[in-house]
């Protein structure tokens, strides 16, 4: 009986000594016990810390400022309540959600000095930035076809481009950002170990936790890359044939300046599509032929972060339309928000409905009666019939 307690010890011993280096060279995980995964920091120099923090916050700020104006400039302007702008507000709103899904979590992890997320949290951001991008990339396909329709079939424009279609356009393009998440979000939970819980990029990127699989996932790579090639590609497929035709109908035009108007109504478009699959043909190529983690940093950088930034400033620098509204925009906050001091002889004044005389002009109260509004700021006074 000794013996073979002996022996039991032993053969104990030389397992736990075979299992102990494996556990350690490969850090495998299940994933049930997998509570948290940690993201690649911008820097682990502490002294660039605050830079990079001061860096993305202003880049974040202006980002969401921008995008609000854009939203508040088409809102406020009855002259801009047509199709091409209401794809534009969505899209803003769109560029506020898709850059607040990873800077938020990057600026908390630069101030704490932390670089864990929970498992729970990546996948939501994942998700989010799947749905969000998805979205984005629909919605811009939707813009090049109003401006198709615009320029090709004019005469039929506001039949083919009611507010039902644009509407269903809409909510098309983010069905499809859902349905691409939520594919994604089946193929990562189905994933039972991790190797490593270490993510090479500043956010939860699909890709990346693919990379993190212990098994073969060269299946659920093929299926990713089905799944964006098939929401990915059409959409680009759609905008390129959509420019395609614009540039055929505005060849036919015969003076250069109708040439040029045509053109210059799809100029701010043209560029954030440009834009947009450049940075994201930048990041996919980039991670595909690259196995640096820096470059996969400043790809994605610049698909999630600069992208966004420059959209507002891209639509307010070559669209006359938004450049108006935002001037006239300015106008009525700054008349709103000047100081009272500033204002107290612009307000409506002196109404009245007696026999007083104010600079000239009388008001007599009858059932019909006009009352006099004094707006000084012009110096003109106007009439107003009190029905």
């Amino acid at each position: 009986m000794g013996d073979h307690s002996e022996l039991d010890v032993l053969a104990q011993t030389l397992q736990s000594s075979f299992e102990t280096p494996v556990w350690r060279h490969t850090h495998t995980k299940n994933v049930t016990t997998t509570t948290e995964v940690f993201l690649l920091g911008l820097s682990e120099d502490p002294e660039l810390q605050p830079v990079l923090f001061g860096h993305f916050l202003s880049m974040y700020l202006l980002t969401v400022l921008g995008n609000l104006l854009i939203i508040l400039a088409i809102t406020s302007d009855p002259h801009l309540h047509i199709h091409m702008y209401f794809f534009l507000s969505n899209l803003s709103l769109i560029d506020i959600g898709f850059t607040s899904t990873t800077v938020p979590k990057l600026l908390m992890n630069l101030q704490s000095h932390s670089r864990a997320i929970s498992y729970r949290g990546c996948l939501t951001q994942m998700s989010l930035f799947i749905t969000f991008a998805c979205t984005d990339s629909m919605l811009l396909t939707a813009m090049a076809y109003d401006r198709f329709v615009a320029i090709c079939h004019s005469l039929h424009y506001s039949c083919i481009m009611n507010p039902l279609l644009c509407v269903s356009l809409l909510w098309v393009s983010f069905t499809l950002g859902l349905l691409e998440s939520l594919l994604h979000n089946m193929i990562v939970l189905q994933l039972t170990c991790f190797r490593t819980v270490d993510i090479a990029n500043f956010f939860c990127h699909p890709s990346q936790l693919l990379h993190l699989a212990c098994t073969n996932s060269f299946t659920n790579e093929i299926v990713m890359c089905g799944i964006d090639i098939l929401l990915g590609v059409l959409p680009a497929s759609g905008i390129l044939f959509s420019y395609c035709q614009i540039l055929s109908s505005i060849f036919k035009i015969p003076s250069a300046a109708g040439k040029y108007k045509a053109f210059s109504t799809c100029g701010s478009h043209l560029s954030v599509v440009s834009l947009f699959y450049g940075t994201g043909l930048g990041e996919y190529f980039g991670s595909a032929l690259s196995t640096s983690p820096t470059n996969h940093v400043v790809a994605s950088a610049m698909c999630a972060v600069v992208n966004p930034l420059l959209n507002p400033f891209i639509y307010s620098l070559r669209n006359r339309d938004i450049s108006r509204a935002l001037e006239r925009f300015h106008t009525q906050a700054f008349s709103v928000f000047a100081p009272a001091a500033s204002r107290k002889n612009t307000s409506m004044q002196h109404l009245s409905c007696d026999n007083r005389d104010y600079a000239g002009h009388s008001c007599i109260f009858t059932p019909k009666c006009y009352i006099t509004l004094i707006r000084p700021d012009r110096n003109v006074l106007q009439k107003f019939r009190a029905r």
